[in-house]
């Protein structure tokens, strides 16, 4: 079963994402799940969201569907 999950960020999840990223050192798998909601958000496909951020695929669509159900 191929179920797409649809992240939509609202202003300040993405500033929070953001300010994350260019601030002080956080965990590598962090940074990837900001990387990760970020492209999404923006519309990038889940191909091209695993080969910028140098993840597999399954690390996209587990870290949508964890943003989606609130657990992460």
């Amino acid at each position: 079963m191929n179920i797409r999950y649809r992240v939509e960020l609202s202003q300040s999840e993405r500033n929070e994402l953001t300010t994350l990223l260019s601030g002080s050192k956080h965990p590598a798998r962090k940074l990837k799940w900001a990387q990760i909601l970020l492209a999404t958000d923006s519309g990038a496909s889940d191909d091209e969201i695993a080969m910028w951020v140098v993840v597999g695929g399954s690390t996209v669509t587990c870290t949508k569907r964890r943003f989606v159900e609130g657990n992460l």
